[in-house]
């Protein structure tokens, strides 16, 4: 395939595994491409880190041979070179864990079990994808490593709290990624950026090696292009995990989608109770779907929404707030400044519940389980707006508890009711933006809104899906500020000694990179805290691991005046061909210094030498 087909070529499991089988494409042409993706737009804060480019190609030439002299290779590995993102809240062995808080980051020693099942299954992961901290919002605005805009619109909000997940599917980046999803968060950010955001049963999919925003109610979801991949996702990871408190251990038979009966009922809302915000063009989607609803054959059934509304109030208005705060208590008392300031004020509200509180809550949810019964056995599912209205970033900002909480009104109730869930596209505003309706149903029925999303889901050719979002700047705290990226390689990486001089002026990590194999790096002497120096070499280079940061270019002259003397920001080479300020050091810095080029990168050697004061892996 072509340069020029591969820049147009739509990634979905489907496309990618047919193009494989046909030889028209490489593993190792898929992962370039999706860097390259990633890379054209460094502003659009949608990955947190991006895995090493030289293990992603090493993994994809070692696919590429087995595609070559293993007969029948796609059909036992059924993701065979498929790129996927992973929420970052969600453990990836050789990447940080940062559940959008810097402070929180830590690297995790194994992967989380649906990784590990990923991986078994022949896919890549390309990296981690922002997030609203501590999975807590529906916005996708709360997090310190920039807000994530929507892929159609950036002056509009991408939903939450898996932002990242959808975004990087939405943009091509990636053919799949996973979110989490307690309350909305694998479905609200589907619905805005026109994908697939499917949810299945919790339990189903194990938890374990997940950061937990309400642990009793937390699932992994899926984000796709069409239902068809978020089948093929969800039959890989549907696998009891014994370790997992959560995980059901006896799952009914998977049960595959097939066709839709002749004739079946579906719920939706009484007229009477349509709430939408005032935003009557998403009640006009809702109403051109119910419609498309009876074109597939669906004999339409208006429900009493009061109950499930009244289920996704013991979420937001119960004492479920305090299993929110339970597990990372010890973390947010010890490092209160590490939180954004809105994540503390809605943790803060936890001790307003006692033990009796809880206990009427859970009655008051089986309750509710109990009574809706009837319902469920006189339809095949509930067809709801996925997001009752979109909002702009700006709208957010003015009054973000409020229109964060009206973004989840008809998702919230989901995990409580112990439904099963998928969000599908279903249309385009005026402007141009996604909107999207969810099919709801009981608990394993997995198969029956997966048929119902593949009979109604859009053609193709309809997704709003964009090959990139280019702003030139970005929003902070209100203002609109240009954005400048740097290249660390030594003691302002992450976790070192000199990593709050780029935190104090707002700066966030974006990725870890690597120097194209054109420098050396040296030890420098009579230097503290103890820093290496990057000098490019005309012969015997090396590639150096490095990090890049993004700070508002505003604040450069205030980091230029803490450079000390030897040291200077000059232009760097990346792997990819592409350059980035960063920091170099002049010859006469490396005269009598050491030269540790061999270890890669500095904090390889500090691994390797463990002789550093005050050392962080």
């Amino acid at each position: 395939m072509t340069d020029a087909n591969l820049k147009t070529f739509k990634f979905t499991i489907a496309a990618i595994l047919r193009a494989y089988a046909a030889g028209e494409i490489t593993v190792r042409q898929v992962v370039d491409e999706s860097l390259r993706r990633i890379h054209t737009v460094p502003d659009t804060t949608v990955w947190i880190s991006i895995s090493q480019a030289a293990e992603l190609r090493c993994r994809a030439e070692k696919l590429d041979h087995l595609l070559q002299t293993l007969p029948g290779v796609l059909e036992q590995f059924p993701l065979f070179g498929i790129p996927y993102g992973v929420k970052d809240n969600i453990d990836v062995s050789g990447l940080a864990t940062t559940a959008a808080c810097p402070g929180f980051s830590y690297q995790p020693k194994e992967n989380a079990p649906v990784i590990s099942l990923l991986e078994r299954a022949g896919a890549i992961c390309l990296g981690k994808t922002n997030m609203d901290q501590f999975a807590t919002g529906l916005a996708g605005v709360r997090s310190p490593y920039g807000e994530c805009p929507n892929a159609v619109n950036p002056e509009y909000i991408s939903g939450g709290s898996s932002s990242g997940s959808a975004v990087a599917v939405a943009m091509g980046h990636v053919a799949f990624s996973l979110g989490t999803d307690t309350a909305g968060s694998g479905r609200i950010p589907a619905a805005l950026n026109g994908i697939v955001g499917f949810k299945p049963t919790r339990g189903l999919l194990s938890t374990r090696g997940v950061v937990p925003a309400c642990r009793s109610l937390d699932c992994v979801s899926v984000f796709s292009i069409n239902a068809g991949d978020s089948q093929r996702v969800f039959n890989v990871l549907r696998q009891p995990d014994d370790l997992d408190e959560f995980s059901i251990q006896t799952p009914p038979p998977l049960q595959n989608p097939g066709a839709l009966p002749r004739a079946f009922n579906i719920g939706v809302l009484r007229h009477d109770q349509y709430e939408f915000f005032g935003d009557s063009e998403s009640a006009r989607l809702y109403r051109e779907s119910i419609s498309r609803l009876r074109k597939i054959g669906a004999n339409i059934v208006e429900i009493d929404y009061t109950p499930f509304l009244q289920a996704g109030e013991l979420l937001y208005n119960g004492p479920w707030i305090v299993e929110r705060f339970a597990g990372l208590k010890p973390f947010v008392q010890a490092h209160p400044e590490a939180c954004l300031p809105i994540i503390r004020d809605i943790f803060s509200n936890s001790s307003d519940y006692s033990a009796q509180d809880v206990f009427q809550a859970m009655h008051r949810q089986r309750s509710l389980l109990c009574q809706l019964r009837p319902v469920w056995r006189t339809i095949r599912a509930l067809m709801l707006p996925t997001s009752p209205t979109i909002y702009t970033r700006s709208e957010i900002r003015r009054d973000p508890i409020a229109l964060n909480t009206n973004l989840g009104f008809y998702t919230r109730f989901v995990n409580l009711l112990d439904c099963s869930a998928i969000a599908v596209p279903a249309g385009r505003r005026a402007n141009g933006l996604p909107w999207g309706i969810s099919f709801v149903a009981e608990s394993f029925a997995e198969h029956k809104i997966l048929e119902l999303a593949s009979a109604f889901e859009l053609p193709e050719d309809s997704h709003p899906v964009t090959a990139s979002i280019a702003p030139n700047a970005a929003e902070l705290n209100g203002r609109t500020v240009g954005l400048m990226d740097l290249a660390v390689v030594g003691a302002h990486l992450s976790g070192q000694p000199l990593n709050h001089q780029l935190t104090n002026l707002g700066a966030w990590l974006v990725r870890s990179d690597q120097t194209s194999p054109t420098y050396r790096l040296y030890l420098l002497t009579g230097v503290a805290p103890p820093k290496p120096g990057l000098v490019r070499v005309e012969t015997d280079g090396v590639a150096i691991q490095l990090e890049i940061w993004r700070m508002p270019v505003e604040k450069m002259g205030q980091f230029l005046e803490l450079v000390p003397p030897l040291l200077c920001i000059g232009n760097v080479e990346l792997l990819s061909k592409s350059w980035v300020k960063g920091f170099l050091c002049e010859p006469a810095a490396i005269q009598n210094s050491r030269d540790i080029s061999s270890y890669g990168g500095w904090r390889s050697y500090l691994i390797d030498t463990q002789r550093i004061a005050g050392y962080k892996p």
